[in-house]
């Protein structure tokens, strides 16, 4: 069988094998699918992306040292983060991180992970970059996106290469959401998640003042809400 007709047969076979799919308690690991047409489901998740900016200014003007520092701390802080806002960290994509909340307060946690890492790139990444290299003029920008839907997770790759491909609307809207440039805001996150937030990651301490800002998506006219706050870790 020649190396076409091979490749021809496994996607045919992809396209006529039912999926064998169960409802997800917890988000699943590389071992828990298997690499079949075998998948999880999840009713309601939520899916973030955290994604440094200018990354192509600093691997292309700065040292490969130095750009290897910064990604590692800024996905450092970010793992830490996530996992004390109880979310799972699933792909991990150059200086782009992917994370999965359940669970009731999945919006919540989602939000604060979010401008936790704010605090995190303000106050403690950016000025030990400024202490350590005091005449660089770079600073670490970023952005995240949040956004909840129905997750379907399947196995992909073949043996020895492979991973899980997370498919949905939020894992797609939240990755084109922490693209958005737009200073001062860093965080910006669907309607349907604000609106499931508790008031806690709502309005700040002071004041009870909000700390989103409602906006019009041009990518689809939908209502968004963007932050620029921060949340002490």
């Amino acid at each position: 069988m020649g190396f076409k007709q091979e490749l021809e047969n496994d996607v045919a076979e992809i396209f006529e094998t039912e999926f064998s799919t169960r409802n997800g308690i917890v988000v699943p690991e590389d071992a828990d699918i298997q690499l079949g047409n075998d998948a999880v489901t999840f009713n309601e998740a939520a899916v973030l992306y955290a994604d440094m900016a200018a990354s192509t200014q600093l691997v292309d003007q700065y040292k490969n040292w130095f750009a290897a520092e910064v990604y590692k701390s800024y996905l450092h802080c970010a793992s830490k983060i996530i996992k004390n806002q109880d979310g799972v960290i699933t792909a991990f994509d150059g200086d782009r991180i992917m994370a999965v909340f359940i669970g009731d307060r999945k919006c919540t946690n989602a939000a604060k992970a979010a401008l936790q890492l704010n605090f995190s790139v303000s106050k403690i990444i950016n000025p030990c970059i400024k202490l350590k290299f005091p005449e660089t003029t770079f600073i670490v920008s970023h952005g995240v996106g949040i956004d909840m839907s129905k997750l379907f997770v399947a196995r992909t790759g073949v043996r020895g290469a492979n991973d899980l491909v997370w498919v949905g609307r939020a894992a797609n809207y939240a990755a084109k959401l922490c693209a958005i440039r737009e200073e001062p805001y860093k965080v910006f996150v669907t309607k349907r998640v604000y609106d499931r937030m508790n008031d806690s990651a709502k309005t700040g301490s002071e004041n009870n003042v909000s700390m989103w800002q409602k906006k019009i998506w041009t990518f689809n006219n939908a209502t968004i809400y963007a932050s620029s706050w921060i949340w002490r870790v």
